[in-house]
């Protein structure tokens, strides 16, 4: 069976696509071999990212077991997690460890 998404460490609440898919695809992975299944609610390009949980406005968005970011709104388990619902958090000057504006 063809992987079409990875969960790059058990830390993460979200998965990246391996390909291309469609709202409505239920994918199928696996989290610290645990099976995990999340119906997606959105087209997901190759490279982007789907939430597997529900992330609150205000959380992290977690990759590579890092804060990559911070959810701007609700993010729902299968929604698409990209510049439209994250704002990041790294590199950005206005922003220290821990502090928001």
């Amino acid at each position: 069976m063809e992987r079409k998404a990875i969960v790059l460490n058990s830390k993460d609440n979200v998965a990246t696509a391996l390909t291309d898919l469609s709202a409505g695809d239920t994918i199928e992975l696996a989290v610290d071999d645990k099976p995990v299944s999340v119906k997606l609610l959105n087209p997901v390009q190759f490279g982007h990212k789907f939430s597997l949980i529900d992330i609150k406005a205000g959380s992290p968005i977690l990759k590579y077991g890092e804060v990559i970011g911070e959810a701007s709104m609700d993010i729902t388990p299968g929604e698409h997690v990209h510049v439209h619902n994250v704002a990041s958090t790294r590199g950005r000057g206005d922003v220290t460890a821990g502090a928001r504006k």
